[in-house]
Formats: structure tokens, sequence, C-alpha cells
């Protein structure tokens, strides 16, 4: 198997990782932007467009910064090949991004956009609980602190602070938009806050509060970059009780006792994940996240 990796940075390199676990005779080779990249051991570089096509790879994984997304799938998409996206899809919203959808579908490529807290145990077990229950609030939380993410970077100068590079915590935490979307469905209403409202001194939003709307119940989403101690984690409230999901904790506590609870780290949603894309384009079997659906998800984050 050979995978081109478009985008080298440190959750590439995770998919790297992962991807070695599951084949340990994977061959790696990397589109790098600059002459003067550095050197991963066992991954080839190459450095034209152009070199592309002459790999052949069987698929591609895209990390590279969000805002380079749509300019890049359009790079790429005659390669035939299935393309990994990393999240999220794109940086905005746009009749732009549409066009390229389009053009993706027409041609049939397979696509599969990259949200591991899917493959998060608890999370997977809640889908399964609450079918048999009756939903009154959910309420989503998801607090860290942005300089602690990436020790001895200036965390002003990453993407994730830098609006124009696709960064906001509205985008950079998609992943508890998506899993909402994913256990409870599309909303019939949506209302959007957001905020600068910390001393970061960041360019892009560090506060998210959405309001989600279904038939019979409300999901609040709130999310941030301030938070010193970091809390993740979705409650759930039912006629029955309250379910209590730590996502780092991986475990459910029902009405204040335990429940459920895993061992699987959030490492592990990477291996998890790139086995289920494999299994995908090789066996054939049905997919979800595709760059449609990720799109739909991320028109729901403004």
């Amino acid at each position: 198997m050979k995978v081109l990796i478009i985008g080298l940075g440190s959750i590439a390199k995770k998919h790297l990782f992962a991807l070695r676990q599951i084949d340990s005779s994977v061959e790696i080779v990397a589109f790098r932007s600059s002459l003067d990249a550095s050197i991963e051991d066992g991954v080839k570089n190459v450095y034209n467009w152009d070199d592309i096509k002459k790999e052949l790879p069987d698929f591609i994984i895209l990390s590279n910064p969000t805002y380079l997304h749509a300019e890049t799938i359009g790079r790429i998409i005659d390669c035939g090949v299935p393309i990994f996206i990393e999240k999220p899809v794109f940086a905005s919203i746009g009749e732009e991004k549409e066009k390229l959808i389009q053009k993706i579908t027409e041609q049939g490529i397979i696509t599969y956009v990259a949200c591991n807290l899917r493959f998060l145990h608890a999370l997977q077990k809640i889908k399964e609980i609450i079918k048999s229950e009756r939903v009154n609030e959910v309420n989503v939380y998801c607090g860290s602190y942005l300089p602690d993410w990436r020790p001895n970077v200036d965390f002003r100068k990453v993407y994730s602070a830098n609006k124009e590079m696709g960064g906001g915590v509205h985008l950079d935490l998609i992943h508890e938009l998506d899993y909402v979307y994913w256990i409870f469905g599309n909303p019939i209403e949506t209302n959007a806050v957001l905020r600068n409202n910390s001393s970061l001194n960041i360019q892009a939003c560090d506060y998210a509060n959405y309001t989600w709307a279904y038939n019979d119940f409300c999901v609040s989403v709130i999310l941030n970059y301030y938070r010193r101690t970091p809390k993740r984690s979705m409650e759930i409230v039912c006629d029955s009780g309250i379910y209590y999901v730590d996502l780092l904790k991986n475990n459910i506590v029902y009405n204040e006792h335990e429940i459920f609870s895993s061992d699987q780290q959030i490492k592990d949603t990477y291996k998890e994940q790139l086995a289920f894309f494999l299994d995908y384009i090789l066996k054939g079997k049905n997919v979800f996240n595709s760059i449609e659906e990720a799109y739909k998800i991320l028109c729901l984050c403004y």
C-alpha cells in the first residue's frame, strides 16, 4: 500500500503512526511545500504537484492548513484516488466549495473527513443507549487552554489563533458539532454566537455557543480556548434520568453511577478511524462523513 500525505504536521504524524500500526510495510510519500522541509524516517519527499500523479498512491491524506484544502483538492482530484481529509473540510463556505464538491461527486471520488471522536467508545455506546430514551435536553461542553496545546510554540502564530488560516474555536473544535450531528441528526433550527471573550489576544474567535433545536429537545454546545482545566463532556437529560459522558475519561455515568468505561485512549481512535477508512476503500463497506456530509456540518458552524 502506498499513501501520499499532503501536509506533514503534528496531526499528519498521528495518522502516519496509525498507518504503520495497521500496515508496517506501508509506503509513505509526503508532498512538501519547501525544499528545506525536514526529513522523516521512512518517508519519501516530493516537491512538485506533477510528481503526485507519478507516485500512483492508493489514497491521499490531506492534512495541510485548512485554508489550503479547497485549492489542494482542486489540484489532486484528477488523481482519481480516495481522499482522507483532516477536519474541518474547509475554512469557509460558499459557491466555490459547493462546485468543488459537485465535481468530486460527479467523478465518483471516495472521500472521508476525519472526525476521530466518532470512534471514541463512550460516544459509540451512548449513541446506542439513547435510541430507547426520551431525550429532553443535551448540554455539550469543550474547553481547554490554547497556550497549552503546543508546548514551546507561540500559540498566537499557529492556525488555531488565526482566522485567515481557518482558525477559531468553532472550526478547531468542530468535533463536538460533528458528533452531535452524528448522534442526533440534522437540527431543524440553529443559533450561533461567536466571540472573543478572553485575554488571549488572538484574531480568531475563542468562544462559541450554539443552540440546535430538534423536534422534541434542544442541544447546547459551548466551546472555548481559555479554560485552564480541560473539560470535554456531554450531558443528556432524559425522562428516566441523566447520562453524563466524560470524553476525557471515556466513561458514562447514569444517575451518578458509572455504567460504562473504556481503556481506549484518544490516540487509539486514529488507528480505528484509518482501519475503518481502509475497510471501506478496500472492501466496499459503507462510509460516513463524506465531503458532502462534512460540508453540511461546516455550514452549521456559522
